[in-house]
């Protein structure tokens, strides 16, 4: 893992940079309200996906005087647009750099994040192959649910009762390839023994079948 940052408009953005062994894929992950590249949570699941030979990059998407003020105000965790355009200027960064231009792009996002990565992957739908939701609020995500082409797996807490029916709703509106999967016992962080390990292993075989990973070619 090393230290990146990289333009994105008027700022820059801080992350960590993993690359697996023989990576065919790279996962960026959008995280949700309040949280980081330090998310213990989105940590565990990038330790995952490089297990299984997928390159992950965790980043900030907001600078840490805009984080200040969103603690305060929750004016910018919310702001869907502002989220995916960071995103976008991520994906953007990776594709010009030599050591992961060539890997497949997938994205990771929880809660708000989640919508972010689709409103994105929908922008960006040459260069976006794969999509995982954790615990997503896709009801924020707009016409892009219906834009977006890329395989999409949407994963929620069998006790998350009010995101199990937008992820729902969401997963009716979606034109693109979309599975749903409830995580029994799971509330809305995945904070239960085990829970957290389902939502890795499920994104993990998702972006290997579909960006491949130790030595598995894609399926698309």
């Amino acid at each position: 893992m090393r230290a990146v940052y990289f333009a994105a408009g008027r700022t820059s953005l801080d992350g960590n940079l993993t690359i697996a062994d023989g990576a065919t894929g790279l996962i960026l992950f959008a995280h949700g309200s309040g949280s980081s590249r330090h998310s213990p949570r989105n940590q565990f699941v990038a330790r995952t996906l490089s297990d299984s030979g997928i390159a992950t990059l965790l980043f900030d998407l907001l600078t840490p005087e805009e984080e200040a003020i969103d603690m305060q105000t929750r004016e910018y965790r919310f702001n869907i647009s502002l989220l995916a355009e960071r995103l976008i200027y991520a994906t953007r960064w990776a594709k010009q750099q030599r050591e992961t231009r060539d890997l497949r792009i997938g994205y990771f996002g929880s809660s708000t994040g989640a919508a972010a990565a689709l409103v994105a992957a929908a922008e960006l739908s040459q260069d976006v192959g794969a999509v995982v939701s954790r615990g997503g609020r896709l009801d924020l995500a707009g016409d892009a649910l219906a834009r977006g082409q890329a395989p999409t797996l949407l994963i929620v807490g069998g006790n998350d009762d009010v995101v199990i029916e937008l992820n729902e709703m969401a997963r009716d509106r979606m034109h693109g390839r979309v599975k749903l999967e409830i995580v029994p016992g799971a509330t809305h962080l995945f904070e239960e023994p085990g829970t957290l390990e389902q939502v890795a292993k499920l994104a993990s075989d998702w972006f290997v079948r579909h960006l491949g990973g130790k030595g598995v070619p894609s399926r698309e």
